[in-house]
Formats: C-alpha cells, structure tokens, sequence
C-alpha cells in the first residue's frame, strides 16, 4: 500500500536521491534528452520543471531577481556550466511556452531486470516532432476589453450610416420617378405639332393637284 507516499524515494536515501536528480538534470540540459527508467523519468520531471520555469527571462527581469534564481537553480543542479545553460539556451527556446517543457515516451522493458524503460526530452528542442507546427502567439485577458469596445463603436457607426440611407432613399426614388414624367409631357407636345405640320404639308399637295 502506498498510503501518504507522495514522494518516490527510488530506493535511495534522500542524499543519494538528489545527488542522482541533480545528476540526470544536468546530463538532460546538456544533451536535451535521455534514456532512464519510467520511474526515474517521472521524478526527473518533477524536478527540473521549476528549475527550468526559474530560468525564463520574464521571470529574470531585474538583476536581483535573475541573481536569485542562478542561485536557487545552482543550488539544485550543482554544475555552474550547466546553469549557464539553462539561462541561455534552454531559457531562450522555452519562452513562449507556459509548462510543460519535457516529454516522457515509453520505450519498453529492459532486458536484464525487465524494467520499463522511457526516453525525456526537451520538448522544444525536438526538431523531427515540431516540424509542421507553427508557434502559436501569446494572448492576454487584459487587451480583450479594448478590443471589444472598438468593435461595437464601429457597428454603431455603420448602423447610424444605414438609418441615413434609409431616410434618404424614399426622396431620391420621388426625384427619379418626377423627372420620366415631364420629359413625357415635352415629349407628347413635340409629337403633336410634328403631326400637324404633316398634316398641313399633305393638304397644301392636294390642293395643288386640284389645281393642276
């Protein structure tokens, strides 16, 4: 039974126990992925996880902030070169991602003792895996306000636009529909005097002929 057993000691005091987390951690900064047992792997990425969130430049904006994290992850990891690593590298090619940095894939059992055995990874340093997948950007809540009231301004806007169309169009339809009427009535005019002169021209070539 494993009641109350949050921590998996591996079999191991607690000195040996950190030595061998501190050990795998900096073996993982330095080669970005490596081959140990599913029970190793878990507590490895329990353990550096925080360290590797310490390192993100928005978490080391101020000098004292970033001296204290050197600090506290030296602490931990015992390796000044793979410190500098973490804070540059690795810090670099994690900023955009909020957690979840590493990945464990399960590669089987072991022959001798029949162990299962996992590989762990840096998530973002697996080339092969990220290929097709575009970086997606950083959102805020905060900027969601003003992007909302921009939008309804506008849409007020145009409906004030419309109701003014609207109220014009009935005139603008009366005009067009006034002005087909009077050219209808010069035009009847018109085709009653062209009809009389006509008329007169064809009488005056009777008498004429009577005339003759």
């Amino acid at each position: 039974m494993r009641h109350g057993k949050k921590v998996n000691h591996l079999s191991r005091k607690t000195a040996h126990r950190s030595a061998m987390l501190a050990n795998m951690a900096c073996s993982l900064i330095e080669h970005k992925r490596i081959n140990t047992t599913v029970a190793k792997a878990k507590a490895l990425k329990q353990f550096i996880e925080p360290l590797i969130t310490k390192s993100k430049a928005e978490n080391n904006q101020s000098l004292e902030k970033g001296t204290h994290n050197r600090r506290v992850v030296f602490k931990n990891l015992r390796d000044k070169y793979a410190v500098s690593e973490l804070f540059s590298t690795v810090a670099e090619k994690v900023g955009d991602r909020p957690g979840g940095y590493t990945r464990i894939i399960k590669l089987g059992n072991r022959l001798g003792d029949n162990a299962d055995m996992a590989m762990i990874e840096l998530v973002d340093f697996n080339e092969v895996y990220n290929a097709g997948k575009a970086k997606k950007k950083k959102s805020t809540r905060r900027s969601r306000g003003s992007k909302k009231s921009q939008p309804a301004a506008e849409v007020t806007e145009t409906a004030q636009d419309a109701e003014v169309v609207e109220a014009n169009a009935p005139e603008a339809k009366k005009e067009e529909k006034a002005e087909p009427k009077a050219e209808a009535k010069t035009e009847k005019p018109k085709a009653e005097a062209s009809e009389k002169a006509e008329k007169k021209d064809a009488d005056e070539t009777k008498s004429d002929d009577s005339k003759a």
